[in-house]
């Protein structure tokens, strides 16, 4: 019951985080190609609150990856990563029920 709890929350969260770096690739496209204006008072608070979401992750992302000029491949990394971890949440779930010690 318990660990059903946990599983829940780490699932929710890694598909909350997946959908906030979609949202934040989507925005700043959008501002970017200015079909947003960040002046608007909603739009400005939407993106960065993305921003603040979103940018510890590629922050740390983009120290590792090489430079490839206008193109941000961080997004790309952090959204394989929360999948890579989806997918163990899963296996480790999987494991625990077969082994028997999570009923």
């Amino acid at each position: 019951m318990f660990l059903d709890v946990i599983f829940y929350l780490a699932g929710a969260l890694l598909d909350l985080l997946w959908w906030a770096v979609m949202l934040a690739v989507v925005v700043q496209l959008l501002i970017s190609f200015n079909v947003l204006d960040t002046r608007n008072r909603v739009v400005w608070t939407i993106a960065d609150f993305l921003y603040r979401v979103t940018e510890p992750l590629f922050g740390r992302i983009r120290r590792v990856l090489p430079n490839f000029g206008p193109v941000d491949l961080s997004p790309l990394v952090v959204l394989l990563l929360i999948t890579a971890c989806q997918m163990l949440l899963g296996a480790i779930r999987r494991s625990l029920l077969v082994n028997g010690m999570y009923f």
